[in-house]
């Protein structure tokens, strides 16, 4: 066991190695002409993890044997990865985009400012802490969709586009904390530190909707410049008609998945109907991001494989912190891991104070927006909005200083 965990601590670092140098990849490809499509391969965020996971099964098949590889791999839980890729599809399906637009439409009418302006401000406030109902991944797919022809598109400075990608990254990640289920991070531990919705609105969510605000006025003002217009392409689809009807259905799909959010034989069951509901009425559909869910979902189960064998290093690390050191070591270590998997470890540790449990949850949640991995729905948003960034894809060093001026004004919130 000592051997085996080395050998999955140095895949999860190569893992982290290979993320931040995906864009270095793409260039070799530039330069390759027999090999480019593997490079691309390579070069794909998404596809990091599941396949340094599989590197680790084969590892663990010659060194302790198949049958415990297959155990081990089957021992994990893929609820998650599974959840996201259903979220995604259904959240952006024509019909659900079009009634969230509409209401977004409505509010930014009523506001004082540039149409276009009040919108980009909406998206990345007021969808972020909607997430807090319709869960995280939900609003990253919401948000990212409505963004990405407006803000993440050319003719919008690249350094500007890294700075709203980090306040979208970071506010989802605090936005989901109004609630006891929305959040991955906060899901680990309700049940056992016994905090309900009510606990979370009192104690982290008015926090996380002033820092959410204040995030999302300061980019809005930066951006704001650059917002010439409005969005032609939003026009042209509020412009066509959805009928209520198919909206409220889909939504319907959408509320199925959520409340059965931990039961995956119910909610593909969901989706399963929801795939036959959209093939008897395609007028009213737009092509399903299918190729892009299972990417993301790809890529949260390869983290699930690689971060289950993390335990024996991470674990001693959270349980030796004090509580002022627990937030910013769990700001710290959410950048490299899952700030749900983080949050997980320190549900099992005895005797932690209400302190400390506050300290690793609210620094686990502040960190979220740091990296790719840090929460669950980043690779959702990098799967959506990579197409607008040089490259058509994102640089995770960017992505980094593009959160840091979030993350400080969440942790400023979150701390005192």
């Amino acid at each position: 066991m000592e051997t085996i965990n080395v050998v999955a601590a140095v895949l999860f670092a190569c893992a982290l190695i290979h993320t931040f140098a995906a864009k270095t990849f793409d260039r070799i490809a530039d330069r390759s002409d027999r090999h480019a499509g593997l490079f691309h391969l390579l070069a794909e965020i998404e596809v990091v993890f599941g396949l340094w996971a599989f590197i680790l099964l084969v590892a663990m098949a010659f060194l302790q044997g198949g049958e415990q590889a297959i155990a081990y791999a089957e021992s994990r839980h893929y609820t998650e990865p599974l959840f996201v890729f259903v979220i995604m599809v259904v959240a952006a399906s024509r019909p659900v985009l079009a009634a969230v637009k509409s209401l977004i439409a409505v509010i930014a009418r009523a506001a004082p400012a540039r149409n276009v302006v009040a919108r980009t401000w909406l998206c990345l406030a007021l969808v972020p802490l909607i997430g807090s109902f319709i869960t995280e991944p939900a609003a990253m797919t919401l948000a990212a969709l409505m963004l990405a022809p407006v803000v993440f598109r050319q003719g919008i400075p690249e350094w500007i586009k890294y700075a709203a990608l980090g306040v979208l990254f970071v506010n989802v990640s605090i936005g989901g904390t109004l609630t006891s289920f929305a959040a991955p991070p906060v899901l680990m531990v309700a049940a056992k530190w016994n905090w309900d919705t009510s606990f979370m609105a009192a104690t982290f969510g008015w926090r996380a909707a002033l820092a959410v605000v204040i995030n999302a006025t300061a980019v809005t003002m930066l951006l704001r410049p650059h917002l010439a217009g409005e969005d032609p392409v939003a026009d042209r689809e509020n412009s066509e008609r959805m009928p209520a009807w198919v909206s409220g259905v889909h939504l319907l799909f959408l509320l199925g998945v959520v409340v059965f959010a931990h039961h995956p034989v119910i909610f593909l069951g969901f989706f399963l109907f929801f795939l036959g509901f959209t093939q008897a009425y395609p007028q009213y559909q737009s092509p399903l991001i299918l190729k892009e869910g299972l990417l993301v979902g790809f890529f949260l189960a390869g983290l699930v494989v690689l971060g289950g064998m993390q335990q024996w290093w991470l674990q001693p690390i959270v349980s030796s912190l004090e509580p002022t050191a627990m937030f910013f070591g769990a700001v710290a270590l959410t950048a490299i891991t899952d700030n749900a998997a983080l949050t997980y470890l320190g549900s099992l540790i005895e005797g932690l104070t209400d302190q400390a449990k506050y300290m690793l949850v609210a620094g686990a949640v502040v960190g979220g927006g740091l990296t790719v991995i840090a929460n669950a729905p980043n690779p959702a948003g990098v799967a959506l909005l990579r197409g607008g960034f040089n490259d058509e894809s994102v640089g995770l060093g960017a992505l980094l200083l593009g959160a840091l001026p979030p993350t400080f004004v969440a942790g400023v919130f979150f701390f005192i």
